[in-house]
């Protein structure tokens, strides 16, 4: 039988990138997406030298519309189907709402939600048909959080993840298909270094609490923290988060 194949989006780098390589080791194709084709054929070599399996490079950008429908031509050029999509790309916006231009708001949410959505949408009936897929969203603890200024659209984003996530998880489990939010907090790869973030962060973050940042590769997600802001008031929390913000500003 032949080995099934994955599909992850944004895996140049950071969590993307180290689910290309757990899902190697456990025996699956990858196909792997994102913008920077070189680091994708370093991946697809590294993966098949070291896991024996095959591995596809797919350059595409997904702030393009057309991309989830060209990835899918794409899968159906080579002849397989997918058994596995993670929703991984995705960045950080800081500036303010009205600090952007809405072509660039309208970029961010094609790339973190309309795209996720849509690749879901298009593979999923394959999914169904088989009975059998699985499907992991890449969200964030900033989506359990009430409020968070400045990179404004970021948190709402996540928590639709998450929230979609299990309505779809639910929807579908008793077919085969299981839908995962993966939900991790301050995680060591580029991400926070484009937005030039991370040391501004490491500086916000108490000295003993410096073990919050965790590798691409070992990334889980956050229980308790995540437990926590459940329970908070919404009051309390959003003052937590702006004395975070103040601490970055400083």
């Amino acid at each position: 039988m032949a080995r099934r194949l994955v599909l992850i989006t944004g895996a140049s780098s950071g969590i993307g990138l180290g689910f290309a390589r757990v899902y190697a080791a456990n025996g699956w194709d990858v196909a792997v997406t994102a913008r920077r084709a070189d680091r994708l054929n370093t991946l697809c070599d590294e993966v098949r030298l070291r896991f024996g399996v095959e591995a596809y490079a797919i350059p595409a950008d997904l702030s393009d519309p057309a991309t989830p429908e060209n990835l899918q031509k794409s899968i159906l050029a080579l002849g397989r189907t997918v058994d596995g999509l993670v929703n991984n790309a995705g960045y950080g916006q800081p500036g303010g709402f009205l600090g952007n231009t809405y072509d660039t708001h309208r970029a961010f949410m094609q790339v973190m939600m309309l795209s996720p959505t849509e690749l879901i949408h298009r593979f999923l009936p394959g999914m169904v048909e088989q009975a059998f897929g699985r499907i992991v969203n890449v969200a964030s603890l900033a989506g359990y959080l009430p409020a968070s200024p400045g990179d404004t659209l970021y948190g709402p984003i996540k928590t639709y993840l998450t929230r979609f996530s299990q309505s779809l998880h639910l929807e579908v489990r008793d077919r085969g298909v299981h839908v995962t939010a993966l939900c991790p907090g301050f995680t060591i790869s580029e991400f926070h270094d484009v937005t030039g973030q991370r040391s501004k962060l490491s500086k916000a973050i108490p000295q003993w609490a410096q073990f919050v940042w965790m590798g691409a590769d070992e990334v889980a997600p956050n229980k308790l923290a995540a437990a926590l802001l459940k329970v908070l008031p919404d009051d309390w929390t959003m003052e937590l988060v702006a004395r975070h913000l103040r601490n970055i500003d400083r």
